[in-house]
């Protein structure tokens, strides 16, 4: 049934998502300010929005409305001024700063409000940019900040948000049109609600006109904006695959250096992600290019690429989510050695091999060999070869400690 206007906005604004209890948890517990960073339009403003209604007095400030910037402008005392931070309160109100990232004198700003008026607000500041770009400049933030990346929705948010206690929920059944919703529509709240082709394909147009044209031209001096358009299309056919930088220049007429630069850009604004070779015990290793992925996987042409970098999206968010909350450092590769033997992922924790992934479309009869040769040089805690087209099965995968053949929709279930 098609959603009305109305009902797919309300859809919207009413979902709740993990994060809001990420955030009940983090002021619970820690001063510092929250940085909710990840891609446009992937519901950072709308989490941090509806997390304020049960939280108190709250005020909004956008770097994007005239009227909130030159109040910014005025100074972090202006602010305090414009919230009544001198009246008294039965709690400290929640201050929300959007895309301010956008000033180039953002972390002035911040660093000033934060050092004048920690005890007496709690800030949370988005950003569609990555911390590689928040570094950037004189001002330090060290000790006044915890980072929580957003991510698209996933199989798990879909079930429900409460948050494990451990690293892993118990495997619960998504519904199988829920599943392919999912992976048709990706994980962006907007056009997985609505579900219509019509909406989605106008929706993914203008979001990469946006990112390119908004957004890299504020933070870049990038020129050949529209070279960089069709070197973000030209990635979706690169999913999965080794990046060749040289093919990419030719097809471009770029330098290397340039290819390399614009896509570093695109990684730090959320278009891409990337992921490196594990070179560790593994014998006969290869220093290879990295591989990119898309934060919609949506936007991949080729089926079976769709389903890897819909693993690879799931994957990602519980790496960041272990690591935002303190649970140990985890880090995402693949592996592939001279002998081009090769498998999607390898999850490590503490710097040791931990998860091994395999992502396949279609079921196999059996694990390949090159999953068995990495698994008897690493020994993983866990190893799956994990299968699109394989049904529900009601078993805790990570109970396990032999490699498995397991379906996706079980577990993702297992995932945040």
């Amino acid at each position: 049934m098609v959603l009305t206007i109305l009902q797919w906005y309300s859809n919207i604004v009413s979902m709740k998502r993990s994060y809001q209890e990420i955030l009940s948890q983090h002021f619970a517990d820690n001063r510092q300010i929250v940085f909710l960073i990840g891609p446009r339009q992937v519901g950072k403003t709308t989490i941090a929005l509806q997390y304020g209604q049960g939280a108190g007095d709250t005020y909004y400030f956008s770097w994007d409305v005239t009227e909130d910037r030159l109040l910014i402008l005025e100074g972090p005392h202006a602010v305090a001024r414009e919230i009544g931070l001198d009246k008294a309160r039965v709690q400290p109100p929640l201050v929300i700063f959007d895309e301010i990232h956008k000033f180039p004198q953002w972390k002035l700003f911040i660093k000033g409000f934060f050092d004048v008026y920690e005890r007496l607000v709690r800030i949370i500041v988005t950003s569609s940019a990555r911390l590689d770009v928040i570094h950037r400049g004189g001002e330090s933030l060290m000790g006044r900040y915890f980072p929580y990346h957003v991510h698209p929705l996933s199989v798990r948010e879909l079930l429900g948000q409460t948050l494990p206690k451990k690293e892993f929920f118990s495997p619960k059944k998504l519904s199988k049109q829920k599943f392919q919703d999912l992976l048709r529509f990706g994980g962006f709240p907007e056009p997985y609600v609505r579900k219509t082709d019509q909406f989605y394909h106008r929706w993914k147009r203008l979001r990469l006109r946006q990112l390119i044209y908004d957004e890299v031209s504020d933070l870049t001096q990038i020129q050949y904006l529209d070279r960089l358009e069709l070197l973000a299309k030209l990635l979706r056919f690169q999913i999965g695959q080794l990046t060749s930088y040289q093919s990419l220049s030719k097809k471009l007429q770029c330098a290397n250096n340039t290819i390399r630069n614009w896509i570093s850009v695109l990684t730090n604004l959320y278009y891409c992600f990337e992921i490196r070779p594990w070179t560790k015990n593994v014998s006969r290793s290869l220093l290879k290019e990295p591989k990119f992925y898309l934060w919609d996987w949506s936007w991949c042409e080729d089926e079976g690429a769709r389903f890897e970098n819909f693993i690879a999206s799931h994957v990602l968010k519980a790496v960041h989510y272990w690591t935002d909350m303190g649970l140990g450092d985890y880090e995402l590769y693949f592996l592939r050695d001279k002998e081009k033997r090769e498998v999607d992922f390898l999850i490590t924790k503490n710097q040791k091999p931990w998860v091994m992934i395999e992502a396949k479309n279609r079921a196999q009869k059996a694990l390949s060999s090159s999953f068995h040769h990495f698994y008897d040089q690493l020994a993983p805690v866990h190893a799956f070869q994990v299968v699109n087209e394989m049904p529900y099965v009601e078993i805790d995968c990570f109970a396990a400690h032999r490699p498995l053949i397991v379906p996706a929709s079980t577990l993702l279930s297992q995932l945040i």
